[in-house]
Protein backbone atom coordinates (compact mmCIF):
# COMPACT_ATOMS: atom_id res chain seq x y z
CA UNK A 1 0.00 0.00 0.00
CA UNK A 2 1.28 3.41 -0.61
CA UNK A 3 1.88 5.55 2.58
CA UNK A 4 -0.34 7.90 0.92
CA UNK A 5 -2.75 5.50 1.51
CA UNK A 6 -2.30 4.20 5.19
CA UNK A 7 -4.97 4.35 7.15
CA UNK A 8 -4.51 7.33 9.82
CA UNK A 9 -5.06 7.00 13.45
CA UNK A 10 -8.86 7.10 13.96
CA UNK A 11 -9.03 3.62 11.74
CA UNK A 12 -10.30 4.94 8.22
CA UNK A 13 -8.76 4.62 5.45
CA UNK A 14 -6.77 8.01 3.79
CA UNK A 15 -7.47 8.15 0.07
CA UNK A 16 -5.27 11.47 -0.31
CA UNK A 17 -3.27 11.08 -3.52
CA UNK A 18 -5.33 7.93 -5.17
CA UNK A 19 -5.99 8.88 -8.85
CA UNK A 20 -8.12 7.25 -11.42
CA UNK A 21 -6.09 5.84 -13.93
CA UNK A 22 -7.42 6.77 -17.81
CA UNK A 23 -7.26 2.80 -18.27
CA UNK A 24 -9.98 2.47 -15.13
CA UNK A 25 -11.98 5.22 -16.29
CA UNK A 26 -12.19 3.84 -20.05
CA UNK A 27 -13.02 0.40 -18.58
CA UNK A 28 -16.37 2.42 -15.79
CA UNK A 29 -16.84 4.43 -19.20
CA UNK A 30 -17.70 1.62 -21.09
CA UNK A 31 -19.93 -0.02 -18.47
CA UNK A 32 -21.46 2.64 -17.87
CA UNK A 33 -22.31 3.17 -21.54
CA UNK A 34 -23.61 -0.07 -22.33
CA UNK A 35 -25.62 -0.53 -19.20
CA UNK A 36 -27.22 2.95 -19.19
CA UNK A 37 -26.70 4.89 -22.03
CA UNK A 38 -24.74 7.55 -20.91
CA UNK A 39 -22.04 8.93 -22.42
CA UNK A 40 -18.67 9.37 -20.74
CA UNK A 41 -15.84 11.20 -22.36
CA UNK A 42 -12.60 12.16 -21.10
CA UNK A 43 -14.32 15.57 -19.63
CA UNK A 44 -16.04 13.92 -17.06
CA UNK A 45 -13.15 11.53 -15.78
CA UNK A 46 -13.15 13.59 -12.70
CA UNK A 47 -16.63 13.71 -12.29
CA UNK A 48 -16.43 9.87 -12.11
CA UNK A 49 -13.20 10.30 -9.73
CA UNK A 50 -15.12 12.53 -7.32
CA UNK A 51 -18.06 10.90 -7.17
CA UNK A 52 -16.59 7.66 -6.40
CA UNK A 53 -14.40 8.13 -3.75
CA UNK A 54 -17.43 7.84 -1.23
CA UNK A 55 -18.08 4.11 -2.81
CA UNK A 56 -14.32 3.60 -1.58
CA UNK A 57 -14.13 4.73 1.23
CA UNK A 58 -17.05 3.10 1.92
CA UNK A 59 -16.13 -0.33 0.82
CA UNK A 60 -12.71 0.09 2.31
CA UNK A 61 -10.99 0.25 -0.77
CA UNK A 62 -7.17 0.91 -1.34
CA UNK A 63 -7.44 2.41 -5.53
CA UNK A 64 -9.95 2.46 -8.21
CA UNK A 65 -8.25 -0.84 -9.56
CA UNK A 66 -9.55 -2.74 -6.37
CA UNK A 67 -13.04 -1.23 -7.22
CA UNK A 68 -13.00 -2.26 -11.16
CA UNK A 69 -11.77 -5.37 -9.84
CA UNK A 70 -14.71 -5.74 -7.24
CA UNK A 71 -17.00 -3.94 -9.57
CA UNK A 72 -16.06 -6.64 -12.75
CA UNK A 73 -16.17 -9.82 -10.54
CA UNK A 74 -19.77 -11.68 -10.29
CA UNK A 75 -20.08 -10.51 -6.48
CA UNK A 76 -19.90 -6.71 -7.43
CA UNK A 77 -22.31 -6.97 -10.60
CA UNK A 78 -25.22 -8.23 -8.30
CA UNK A 79 -24.22 -5.87 -5.66
CA UNK A 80 -22.63 -2.60 -6.82
CA UNK A 81 -24.28 -1.29 -10.16
CA UNK A 82 -27.16 0.04 -8.30
CA UNK A 83 -24.44 2.06 -6.61
CA UNK A 84 -22.20 3.21 -9.25
CA UNK A 85 -25.29 4.62 -11.26
CA UNK A 86 -26.61 6.95 -8.27
CA UNK A 87 -23.00 7.78 -8.35
CA UNK A 88 -22.81 9.34 -11.80
CA UNK A 89 -25.74 9.89 -12.75
CA UNK A 90 -26.94 13.58 -12.72
CA UNK A 91 -30.20 14.72 -10.96
CA UNK A 92 -30.55 18.40 -11.13
CA UNK A 93 -34.15 19.37 -10.95
CA UNK A 94 -36.26 21.83 -9.48
CA UNK A 95 -39.94 22.82 -9.36
CA UNK A 96 -41.15 24.84 -12.53
CA UNK A 97 -38.01 24.47 -13.82
CA UNK A 98 -38.24 25.55 -17.93
CA UNK A 99 -41.04 27.30 -17.18
CA UNK A 100 -42.33 27.60 -20.67
CA UNK A 101 -43.25 24.13 -21.27
CA UNK A 102 -45.15 24.01 -17.55
CA UNK A 103 -47.13 26.94 -19.22
CA UNK A 104 -47.84 25.71 -22.83
CA UNK A 105 -49.47 22.47 -20.88
CA UNK A 106 -51.46 24.46 -18.45
CA UNK A 107 -53.01 26.80 -21.53
CA UNK A 108 -52.58 24.89 -24.29
CA UNK A 109 -52.60 21.37 -24.38
CA UNK A 110 -55.02 20.51 -21.29
CA UNK A 111 -57.94 23.30 -22.59
CA UNK A 112 -57.47 21.57 -25.75
CA UNK A 113 -57.27 18.04 -24.98
CA UNK A 114 -59.21 17.97 -22.02
CA UNK A 115 -62.15 21.00 -23.30
CA UNK A 116 -62.54 20.10 -26.87
CA UNK A 117 -61.31 16.32 -26.95
CA UNK A 118 -63.02 14.53 -23.05
CA UNK A 119 -59.16 13.44 -22.48
CA UNK A 120 -59.37 12.52 -18.82
CA UNK A 121 -62.99 12.59 -18.62
CA UNK A 122 -64.25 9.19 -19.56
CA UNK A 123 -60.95 8.10 -18.72
CA UNK A 124 -57.69 9.17 -17.00
CA UNK A 125 -55.18 11.82 -18.40
CA UNK A 126 -51.86 10.11 -17.89
CA UNK A 127 -48.79 12.18 -17.90
CA UNK A 128 -45.32 10.60 -18.26
CA UNK A 129 -42.46 12.44 -16.10
CA UNK A 130 -39.48 10.51 -17.67
CA UNK A 131 -35.94 10.79 -16.04
CA UNK A 132 -37.79 12.76 -13.59
CA UNK A 133 -34.62 12.34 -10.41
CA UNK A 134 -35.60 13.37 -7.19
CA UNK A 135 -39.63 14.65 -8.16
CA UNK A 136 -39.40 17.85 -8.48
CA UNK A 137 -41.16 17.50 -11.97
CA UNK A 138 -44.03 14.98 -11.38
CA UNK A 139 -44.79 16.99 -8.21
CA UNK A 140 -44.99 20.39 -10.58
CA UNK A 141 -46.76 18.91 -13.40
CA UNK A 142 -49.63 17.58 -10.19
CA UNK A 143 -50.07 21.04 -9.00
CA UNK A 144 -50.87 21.93 -12.54
CA UNK A 145 -52.82 19.32 -13.04
CA UNK A 146 -55.03 19.72 -10.05
CA UNK A 147 -55.27 23.68 -10.21
CA UNK A 148 -57.07 23.00 -13.75
CA UNK A 149 -59.39 20.27 -12.43
CA UNK A 150 -60.26 22.74 -9.52
CA UNK A 151 -61.03 25.51 -12.36
CA UNK A 152 -63.45 23.21 -13.70
CA UNK A 153 -64.84 21.32 -11.22
CA UNK A 154 -68.13 20.04 -13.16
CA UNK A 155 -65.75 18.29 -15.73
CA UNK A 156 -65.17 15.16 -13.22
CA UNK A 157 -61.69 15.18 -14.38
CA UNK A 158 -59.20 12.20 -13.49
CA UNK A 159 -55.66 12.64 -14.19
CA UNK A 160 -52.08 10.64 -12.97
CA UNK A 161 -48.87 11.25 -13.22
CA UNK A 162 -45.77 8.54 -13.17
CA UNK A 163 -42.49 9.27 -12.45
CA UNK A 164 -39.25 7.61 -13.62
CA UNK A 165 -35.30 7.08 -13.09
CA UNK A 166 -32.93 5.28 -13.14
CA UNK A 167 -31.57 5.92 -9.76
CA UNK A 168 -32.95 4.40 -6.86
CA UNK A 169 -31.81 6.99 -4.19
CA UNK A 170 -33.25 9.60 -6.27
CA UNK A 171 -36.56 7.55 -6.06
CA UNK A 172 -36.56 7.20 -2.70
CA UNK A 173 -36.67 10.86 -2.09
CA UNK A 174 -39.41 11.42 -5.02
CA UNK A 175 -41.62 9.16 -3.05
CA UNK A 176 -40.85 10.89 0.54
CA UNK A 177 -42.14 13.57 -1.44
CA UNK A 178 -40.11 16.07 1.33
CA UNK A 179 -37.72 18.77 0.51
CA UNK A 180 -35.74 21.48 1.91
CA UNK A 181 -37.35 24.66 2.11
CA UNK A 182 -34.79 26.13 -0.06
CA UNK A 183 -35.94 23.69 -2.87
CA UNK A 184 -39.83 24.85 -2.93
CA UNK A 185 -39.05 28.74 -2.68
CA UNK A 186 -39.90 29.58 -6.83
CA UNK A 187 -42.93 28.00 -6.53
CA UNK A 188 -45.78 30.62 -6.32
CA UNK A 189 -46.75 31.36 -2.81
CA UNK A 190 -50.30 30.23 -3.23
CA UNK A 191 -49.44 27.08 -4.68
CA UNK A 192 -46.97 26.68 -1.73
CA UNK A 193 -49.75 27.47 0.86
CA UNK A 194 -51.83 24.62 -0.80
CA UNK A 195 -49.99 21.89 -1.78
CA UNK A 196 -47.38 21.56 0.59
CA UNK A 197 -47.23 20.74 4.47
CA UNK A 198 -44.55 22.44 7.21
CA UNK A 199 -42.98 19.81 8.68
CA UNK A 200 -43.06 18.74 12.61
CA UNK A 201 -39.68 19.77 13.18
CA UNK A 202 -39.12 23.54 12.74
CA UNK A 203 -35.76 23.39 13.40
CA UNK A 204 -35.43 21.08 10.21
CA UNK A 205 -37.02 23.42 7.67
CA UNK A 206 -38.78 20.89 5.84
CA UNK A 207 -41.83 20.68 3.51
CA UNK A 208 -43.83 17.76 1.98
CA UNK A 209 -46.08 17.66 -0.57
CA UNK A 210 -49.94 17.38 0.67
CA UNK A 211 -51.46 13.45 0.68
CA UNK A 212 -53.95 14.88 -2.28
CA UNK A 213 -51.25 15.13 -4.69
CA UNK A 214 -48.97 12.20 -3.70
CA UNK A 215 -52.14 9.55 -4.06
CA UNK A 216 -52.15 10.60 -7.95
CA UNK A 217 -48.13 10.11 -8.59
CA UNK A 218 -45.97 6.67 -9.00
CA UNK A 219 -43.05 6.09 -9.24
CA UNK A 220 -40.85 3.29 -10.97
CA UNK A 221 -37.38 2.55 -12.00
CA UNK A 222 -37.26 2.86 -15.93
CA UNK A 223 -33.64 1.92 -17.77
CA UNK A 224 -34.19 3.28 -21.37
CA UNK A 225 -31.33 0.91 -22.37
CA UNK A 226 -33.47 -1.98 -21.38
CA UNK A 227 -37.36 -3.31 -22.61
CA UNK A 228 -39.83 -1.16 -20.82
CA UNK A 229 -43.86 -1.31 -21.49
CA UNK A 230 -46.23 1.08 -19.64
CA UNK A 231 -49.08 -0.14 -18.79
CA UNK A 232 -51.11 2.47 -20.11
CA UNK A 233 -50.21 4.72 -23.64
CA UNK A 234 -49.35 8.56 -22.35
CA UNK A 235 -51.39 11.72 -22.97
CA UNK A 236 -48.29 13.87 -22.11
CA UNK A 237 -44.65 12.72 -21.53
CA UNK A 238 -42.04 15.14 -20.01
CA UNK A 239 -38.82 13.86 -21.20
CA UNK A 240 -36.03 17.14 -20.45
CA UNK A 241 -32.51 17.17 -20.26
CA UNK A 242 -32.36 13.58 -20.38
CA UNK A 243 -31.33 12.76 -24.17
CA UNK A 244 -28.13 14.52 -24.02
CA UNK A 245 -26.49 12.68 -22.18
CA UNK A 246 -26.49 9.43 -25.13
CA UNK A 247 -25.32 9.37 -27.78
CA UNK A 248 -27.24 10.31 -31.36
CA UNK A 249 -27.83 6.38 -32.01
CA UNK A 250 -29.32 6.00 -28.46
CA UNK A 251 -30.72 8.63 -28.68
CA UNK A 252 -33.37 8.00 -31.35
CA UNK A 253 -33.73 4.96 -30.05
CA UNK A 254 -34.86 6.07 -26.97
CA UNK A 255 -37.02 8.76 -28.73
CA UNK A 256 -38.38 6.23 -30.99
CA UNK A 257 -39.76 3.51 -27.65
CA UNK A 258 -41.18 7.20 -26.17
CA UNK A 259 -43.46 8.00 -28.76
CA UNK A 260 -44.63 4.46 -28.98
CA UNK A 261 -46.04 5.16 -25.46
CA UNK A 262 -47.45 8.66 -26.90
CA UNK A 263 -51.07 8.35 -28.14
CA UNK A 264 -51.66 9.98 -31.02
CA UNK A 265 -52.17 13.82 -30.77
CA UNK A 266 -50.09 13.32 -27.75
CA UNK A 267 -47.71 15.88 -26.96
CA UNK A 268 -44.05 15.33 -26.03
CA UNK A 269 -42.30 17.96 -23.90
CA UNK A 270 -37.96 17.96 -24.45
CA UNK A 271 -35.33 19.97 -23.13
CA UNK A 272 -34.26 23.46 -25.12
CA UNK A 273 -30.89 22.02 -25.73
CA UNK A 274 -32.35 18.89 -27.42
CA UNK A 275 -33.37 18.19 -31.07
CA UNK A 276 -34.94 15.45 -32.94
CA UNK A 277 -33.99 17.38 -36.46
CA UNK A 278 -33.42 14.56 -39.20
CA UNK A 279 -34.82 11.44 -36.28
CA UNK A 280 -37.87 10.47 -38.59
CA UNK A 281 -39.97 10.29 -35.63
CA UNK A 282 -44.14 10.91 -35.81
CA UNK A 283 -43.90 14.04 -34.55
CA UNK A 284 -44.08 17.41 -35.43
CA UNK A 285 -43.07 20.71 -33.78
CA UNK A 286 -45.80 23.18 -31.34
CA UNK A 287 -43.25 25.46 -30.05
CA UNK A 288 -39.49 25.37 -29.58
CA UNK A 289 -38.93 21.83 -26.83
CA UNK A 290 -42.82 21.13 -27.81
CA UNK A 291 -43.97 18.17 -30.32
CA UNK A 292 -47.02 16.62 -30.85
CA UNK A 293 -47.29 12.98 -32.15
CA UNK A 294 -49.15 12.45 -35.68
CA UNK A 295 -51.73 10.14 -36.61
Amino acid sequence: MNPQQQAPSNGRLSLLGVSLKDSEFQRLARLIQSLWGLKMPPAKKSLVHGRLMKRLRLLGMASYEEYCDYLFSPEGQEAELEHLIDAVSTNKTEFFREPEAINHMATQALPEMVLEKGVGLRDRLMVWSAGCATGEEPYTLAMVLEEFAQRHPGLGFDWFILGSDISSSALATASRAVYPHSRVEDINIELRKKYLMRGKDKNKDLVRIVPELRKRVAFRKINFMEEFDLREPMDIIFCRNVIIYFERATQIEVLKRLCGQLKPGGYLYLGHTESVYGMGLPITQVIPTVYRKTG
